[in-house]
């Protein structure tokens, strides 16, 4: 029986692609390069030293810093992406993210956290979803990003729940993998990034509709 839903957020309940790939971008000048709109892509889901890594392949310049300098590269683009999300407000959440998480917390239903994103408490304060959470990964304390298991088996582990008792919803290939080897099911937010996902919807809001009725069948004996 499913009681607990983890949540990604980046791409799931909001979408800051644009400003983590403007980040990068204009760290990627800084460097006298530019990137192409497949990082967008690339760095979906990942850790932000292991999306650094990603954009230095890209530009060609995979081995020609330090990791104290590599430190630096990802504080100045974290620097700036702050900067760019400082106005996000509950307008910037995807339709029903709200509702959705409404209806789970009235059903009972635990709901947990886990971005790979350190700015996704500051995040999810801005657009005002914090107080539905019953728990929220920090990413400073997981020893393996995404696609290892860790941070969901620990938001499931957090919720007092099993890796069976939970769901995770994810946007991305790295995300659904982490689930699934976490012993859960997935549920996949768009189109080919999550082909591998049990079950994949278009968008949150078919994603919300197909999930409240599976929530409530269950209640009713039916699954």
């Amino acid at each position: 029986m499913i009681r607990g839903i983890i949540f990604d957020l980046d791409g799931v309940l909001t979408h800051t692609n644009e400003q983590h790939f403007q980040a990068w971008s204009e760290l990627a000048q800084q460097l006298g390069a530019s990137l192409p709109d497949q990082i967008k892509d690339d760095t979906r889901g990942i850790s932000r030293m292991d999306s650094l890594a990603v954009v230095l392949a890209a530009i060609g310049q995979a081995d020609r810093y330090s990791p104290q300098e590599r430190f630096q590269l990802a504080d100045t683009k974290n620097k700036r992406y702050q900067k760019l999300i400082e106005q996000f407000t509950s307008a910037n959440l995807e339709p029903g993210a709200v509702e959705l998480l409404q209806q789970l917390h009235a059903m009972g239903i635990k709901i947990a956290l886990a971005s790979a994103s350190k700015n996704a408490s500051t995040l999810i304060d801005r657009l005002d979803i914090s107080h539905w959470f019953d728990y929220v990964i920090d990413p400073a304390k997981i020893k393996q990003g995404k696609p290892h298991p860790e941070m969901f088996l620990t938001a499931a582990s957090e919720l007092g729940l099993t890796p069976q008792e939970c769901l995770g919803v994810e946007d991305a290939a790295s995300g659904v993998e982490a689930i699934q080897q976490a012993g859960m099911k997935a549920i996949g937010i768009g189109t080919d990034a999550v082909v591998q996902a049990d079950w994949r919807f278009k968008n949150l809001v078919e994603a919300a509709d197909w999930l409240i009725v599976f929530l409530k069948e269950q209640n009713n004996g039916k699954r």
